[in-house]
């Protein structure tokens, strides 16, 4: 069986002395994924290149495949699912697409379409299943901000909210579609990299923001953080470093505790570059990329190296336990602990 990962987490923590089961759900479907989104310990949706969506709704035992008619040549880089009938795709590059279905994948909105040669969309999130926002690189130096107050069916242009202007070579990541985090009440996290790396925030559903330095691998347009998640409005993580070094970890991950305002180092670092990272429970954490992927069981002041398979994307479950892996060539895996 090959060494990886899609972590099914039953137990509250990860412990040191359990065995990691590496359970493949799916291999060989011809598209790269990048877009996860896990419902529940049943409902997984997967997005990504050659155009293809993909939905299981018995826990990742089988897959339906689709390929909206029409976008077959777009490279979805995230997807948001509500349910197993609802979900958002976005797509990477120019032009720029969003498609809303509501029958489960039979049919697709266009709700959004950008033709501009500059365009590129990092990352969606969601409030809740009303409001949502998407962000893209800067356009002469603003970073593209999309809300969405219906969820999903119309976007609204707000980049103008956005007063910070990114400088020259300072662009998001759509490497996992999670270099933007969400959490109730209004409150949203992106972050930036390359020439240098930054963490824009807005407490109103991006009415305002302020923005933060954040002091990981940067310089370079294949370094930054790829990937953030937040346990709380103050507790959170980000991961990155240099894609084109993955298995270098001179300083590829930092955690802050006051909203990202501030950032540091953890204790014993991730173990190479990671695209994703989420939060299992306050304690637990799980990280991944192309050089493998990592545990941590403190809060992420330190790694545990658990396999050199690699992926792009990992999320848990909104609504249960189930922890899933994804990456190329249709790979999605889950992990069981024991």
């Amino acid at each position: 069986m090959k060494k990886l990962i899609w972590c099914l987490i039953l137990a509250p923590f990860f412990c040191a002395a359990q065995n990691y089961n590496l359970k493949p759900l799916n291999e060989n479907t011809k598209t790269s994924i990048r877009g996860l989104s896990v419902v529940d310990d049943k409902i997984i949706w997967v997005s990504g290149s050659n155009g293809r969506v993909g939905k299981s709704l018995d826990g990742g035992s089988t897959w339906e495949w689709i390929v909206p008619k029409g976008y077959e040549k777009l490279d979805f880089r995230d997807i948001e699912a509500f349910n197993e009938s609802e979900a958002i795709i976005v797509n990477a590059g120019s032009p720029a697409y969003i498609l809303k279905t509501v029958d489960g994948g039979k049919s697709w909105l266009e709700t959004y379409k950008n033709t501009d040669t500059a365009i590129f969309l990092d990352g969606l999130a969601v409030w809740d299943k009303k409001k949502a926002i998407i962000f893209g690189d800067p356009i002469h130096n603003k970073m593209q901000l999309l809300k969405s107050v219906n969820g999903g069916k119309s976007w609204k242009n707000i980049s103008s909210k956005m007063n910070p202007s990114l400088v020259v070579g300072e662009a998001g990541f759509a490497a996992s579609g999670t270099t933007i985090k969400t959490l109730p009440d209004g409150k949203v996290w992106i972050a930036t990299g390359g020439s240098v790396s930054h963490i824009y925030h807005s407490k109103n559903y991006g009415s305002d923001w302020e923005v933060f330095k954040c002091p990981i691998w940067q310089g370079e347009a294949s370094t930054g953080p790829f990937s953030i998640d937040f346990y709380d409005s103050k507790t959170g993580v980000a991961v990155g470093g240099n894609y084109v070094k993955d298995k270098d970890n001179s300083n590829n991950i930092v955690l802050t505790n006051d909203g990202g305002k501030t950032w540091r180092k953890p204790k014993v670092p991730v173990y190479g570059y990671r695209s994703a990272v989420t939060y299992i429970n306050a304690q637990a954490l799980i990280a991944t990329g192309t050089s493998g992927t990592d545990v941590s069981q403190d809060g992420g002041e330190s790694w545990t190296h658990i396999s050199d398979v690699s992926f792009n994307s990992v999320q848990k479950a909104k609504n249960g336990n189930v922890v899933v892996l994804a990456g190329n060539k249709g790979f999605i895996y889950r992990l069981e602990v024991r």
